[in-house]
């Protein structure tokens, strides 16, 4: 259940708190007075959608925390252990929003997702907004209102199902997607064949390009290059008119080899100036070499170019780059490979699509089974809820229907049922599809019934009902406030209400109102006491007139009714 709200800068709300209870609890109030504030803020906690909107005139960030004792609440706590978060003084959500887009979510001080908020505030709460009751009018809705009735074995039975479904519709995907490769196959494969023989005939070298383009810069300058090298060889080793560098050099050896004597420093000059002689000797000698293994064909020039086009044409069609166009065809090889045992692969995915369809055709039949037995409690169920709800006339039906032909539906989470909630409101009436006949107060009390018998089951531990006595009034508004009565037995009960039936029902009455304070429009919310209590239910019995002794009479025996309710109910328990 929820222990208390904290909302800060949430539209005309600037702060405040309210602090719940066990048992049923209603919040009223004038139109307009902030009541709608209060559950948007809920749904916020709850994960819902940030909506900036929301955040008060003026102010930079708003923020919403809830406290919740999750102590009796399994799924909780298991969702709790799996993010490794403690919850031993209470669960905490925190959920903060700002005007330039940041959205933190924090349990327990831990930050979190929005996801994981909404996954816990499913597990927290359930809220009925005033327009809910038009998911009823969804056959889709209906089957999971069904479901929600089923029993451990049945919710087994649903993930059997889901699980068989997502993994025939994974197979059935691929197997899909080889059938059309197939019957592409032939076109495809003579694509790929004159691809790869245009490829291979080209045999391609990783950094072939590279070297080509070396090699046709050194063809195209050749006699400049030949001719820097003969000019250097003839530096170096042929003087016509005086002697070449090289003899030069040696001589300069020779000299100074001969002051030798008249200290180290000579002797180490002489050295030096014969290693270069050496050294230079061996630089003329490969320079020679290289002018006489030079190429000087113009055939070849020609062939380099020719590769040079040849690997740039197939970078156009194939890659931007001679790595990428190498990339491609091996690519290209693969799945001409592939092509080639497509039909092999074809029929094992054919013979596990067909396993994995029956698996699933069996699980869905077990679940169809199930959903029919879960459906004829369920009828009994609604129409016991209806009459509580003064439909006592009213027959309720949940009606499968086939599919027609022999061809069965594509496989879904859900299964293979199609239902649709039936009902006949006047005795001798034929039952027809809940969306095509019942009025907008009928649907609101269905919505109830369902709500009560979800709080008889599993449930949730707290329940909110946003203004879902909208279009109901007199005796039926009593009877929808002795039914939410009922559900707080079991569950919390949260309800926003215009009617003094169901605020008088209440174990307790908060009173939310707006007032005008140093120029600003503020929300404050009251829990009200006795005397408090007696004013608004007056209020609500005759609006403008509600401070009436007649109405203030009134409004104390709906309380002193409500009281005596809830004592039985006490002892009862």
């Amino acid at each position: 259940m929820i222990q208390s709200l904290t909302i800060r800068n949430i539209v005309l709300i600037e702060e405040l708190t309210i602090r719940f209870q066990p048992g049923m609890q209603a919040l009223s109030g004038e139109t307009g007075a902030g009541k709608s504030i209060v559950v948007d803020a809920v749904n916020l906690i709850l994960g819902g959608r940030a909506d900036r909107s929301l955040i008060r005139t003026g102010e930079d960030k708003a923020s919403v925390e809830a406290i919740f004792d999750a102590t009796g609440n399994p799924e909780a706590q298991a969702v709790l252990r799996r993010e490794g978060i403690d919850a031993e003084d209470g669960l905490v959500l925190y959920r903060e929003m700002t005007a330039s887009g940041k959205n933190v979510c924090r349990v327990c001080g831990v930050m979190v997702s929005a996801g994981l908020l909404r996954e816990l505030g499913t597990l927290l709460m359930d809220i009925h907004g005033q327009h809910e009751h038009q998911f009823l009018m969804d056959e889709e809705m209906q089957l999971r209102f069904l479901d929600r009735m089923g029993s451990a074995e049945h919710r087994t039975l649903m993930r059997k199902t889901e699980e068989a479904c997502e993994a025939f519709l994974g197979v059935h995907r691929q197997y899909a997607r080889m059938k059309r490769e197939n019957d592409q196959k032939q076109r495809r494969l003579q694509e790929l064949e004159a691809d790869l023989k245009e490829l291979h005939q080209a045999r391609l070298k990783p950094g072939e390009e590279e070297t080509l383009q070396q090699e046709g810069a050194r063809l195209r300058n050749a006699e400049k290059i030949v001719s820097a090298l003969r000019g250097a060889r003839e530096a170096l080793s042929y003087g016509e008119n005086e002697a070449s560098s090289l003899e030069k050099i040696k001589a300069a050896a020779g000299t100074l080899g001969s002051l030798g004597k008249y200290g180290e420093t000579m002797k180490s000059l002489a050295s030096r100036c014969e290693n270069a002689y050496y050294e230079l000797e061996e630089v003329a000698f490969e320079i020679s070499a290289a002018m006489d293994s030079f190429d000087h064909d113009p055939g070849k020039l020609e062939k380099t170019e020719e590769r040079l086009d040849l690997i740039r044409r197939l970078e156009r069609k194939y890659g931007a780059t001679l790595d990428e166009v190498i990339s491609e065809q091996q690519k290209m090889e693969a799945e001409y490979e592939q092509l080639c045992s497509l039909e092999d692969r074809l029929a094992e995915t054919a013979a596990e699509h067909k396993r994995l369809l029956a698996a699933y055709r069996g699980a869905a039949r077990e679940l169809s089974e199930s959903r029919k037995a879960v459906a004829r409690r369920f009828e009994q169920d609604m129409m016991a809820q209806l009459k509580d709800l003064g439909m006592e006339k009213t027959v309720f039906s949940v009606a499968f229907s086939e599919p027609e032909g022999e061809r069965k539906p594509m496989p879904r989470p859900m299964g293979d049922d199609q239902t649709s909630f039936l009902i006949s409101p006047n005795p001798g009436e034929p039952l027809k599809p809940l969306a095509r006949i019942a009025s907008g107060g009928e649907l609101s009390r269905m919505m109830l019934a369902l709500k009560a018998l979800e709080a008889e089951g599993s449930g949730v531990d707290c329940m909110v009902f946003d203004e879902i006595d909208t279009g109901i009034s007199g005796r039926m508004a009593q009877v929808v406030a002795e039914k939410m009565h009922a559900i707080a037995r079991k569950r919390q009960v949260i309800c926003v209400t215009h009617l003094p039936q169901i605020a008088a029902a209440a174990d307790y009455e908060f009173l939310v109102e707006k007032s005008v304070e140093n120029g600003r429009t503020r929300t404050r919310v009251t829990l009200l006491d006795r005397e408090g209590r007696i004013q608004e239910v007056a209020r609500m019995i005759s609006g403008a007139e509600g401070s009436g002794s007649e109405a203030k009479a009134y409004a104390r025996k709906m309380l002193e009714a409500g009281e005596t309710v809830a004592a039985a109910r006490h002892e009862s328990e």
